[in-house]
């Protein structure tokens, strides 16, 4: 795995932590985006053991994220936002923080958002069909 992955992964996990708590579903997307971004078992092990540990905002390794893994962050962090089937006001806020903390102008956020809250829907709907 690349260390911007694993600094993309990082981020992920203070942004799952945002709420106080990592839930079930947050752990499961987690261990997907391991596999899709090619952790072998002792990098998958190493992000596991740093999401154990509560995280916060503080924690992401902002310099490690190049301008367009920033914006990849963000947008896998809108698909955790929809995690739990829906997006509430809780979500969107812990969202505009991030962008906040990731130097990304509100103008340049939105499609990006835009393009990744389609994407969450569509994956939605594939997993209820499915269900």
């Amino acid at each position: 795995m690349h260390e911007q992955d694993k600094a993309i992964l990082q981020t992920l996990v203070s942004v799952a932590w945002a709420d106080g708590h990592f839930a079930e579903r947050e752990r499961q997307l987690l261990d997907a985006l391991l596999e899709s971004f090619g952790a072998d078992e002792s990098e998958a092990t190493e992000l596991r053991s740093y999401a154990a540990t509560p995280r916060s905002f503080d924690d992401i390794p902002i310099t490690e994220l190049s301008y367009s893994d920033r914006r990849a962050a963000l947008q896998h962090a809108v698909l955790l936002s929809w995690v739990d089937g829906s997006q509430g006001p809780e979500e969107l806020a812990i969202l505009e923080r991030l962008r906040d903390k990731l130097h990304i102008s509100e103008t340049e956020a939105q499609p990006l958002i835009a393009s990744a809250n389609e994407r969450s829907r569509e994956l939605l709907t594939l997993l209820a069909s499915d269900a």
